[in-house]
């Protein structure tokens, strides 16, 4: 597939390096291609490229990757130009977390229960297939995890049947089982799964773990 990915932070530098490593076609769109984060994944994957967030965006003409940090996604998307989403399967990774600092270990959303971040951005993209997943996960057990009790639940949810199939495929690639929890409204439960994957890390600096959901 040709691939955008929007953000070049450790998700979408991980994302990158993993879909480049199944054979896709990835652009890695940042703020700065010089940035050093940004050259030394390109070095390190030189099949790669890197350009801006509308070159991402233009470049994802199978699959885009919005992996930005929530608080500045309403940006991303102007910068990337929301024409450029138009049709698209877009897997949105990303998490309503406030800048503020956690208490006793709980990070703070500036979403509430009743509205979720993703909702919001499939708002400002009436017309691009949104489908969460990747948000309630390190970026170290994104691709290819191991764990001893098998394979993790990525759990996911939007809109748009053929879109969330696309993504399915990619993440049993990826090595995941995955759970489709309905519509997009679905992310209200999904994205809070991240400040209960963060909170064994910020309080016994503890990462490494993941999701099971298990059935009778």
């Amino acid at each position: 597939m040709n691939i955008g990915i929007i953000g070049s932070g450790e998700v979408g530098r991980t994302l990158g390096a993993a879909l480049l490593k199944e054979g896709h076609s990835v652009l890695l769109g940042t703020r700065h291609t010089n940035k050093k984060d940004v050259v030394e994944w390109k070095a390190a994957n030189p099949a790669g490229k890197t350009g801006s967030f509308a070159e991402a965006a233009v470049a994802g003409s199978d699959l885009i990757i919005f992996c930005v940090s929530g608080i500045v996604a309403e940006e991303a998307i102007r910068l990337a130009g929301p024409s450029h989403f138009k049709g698209k399967t877009v897997i949105d990774t990303t998490n309503p977390t406030a800048a503020e600092p956690a208490v006793n270990g709980v990070l703070k959303f500036f979403t509430d229960m009743n509205d979720s971040l993703m909702e919001q951005i499939q708002r400002l993209l009436p017309e691009a297939h949104l489908v969460k997943a990747f948000n309630s996960v390190g970026s170290d057990f994104m691709y290819r995890p191991r764990f001893a009790a098998g394979k993790p639940t990525m759990f996911i949810c939007g809109n748009n049947d053929a879109a969330k199939a696309t993504v399915t495929q990619l993440l049993t690639v990826f090595g995941w089982e995955t759970e489709d929890m309905g519509k997009a409204e679905a992310a209200r439960a999904i994205e809070p799964l991240c400040m209960l994957w963060c909170i064994p890390g910020l309080l016994k600096n503890e990462w490494s773990h993941a999701f099971k959901l298990l059935k009778a």
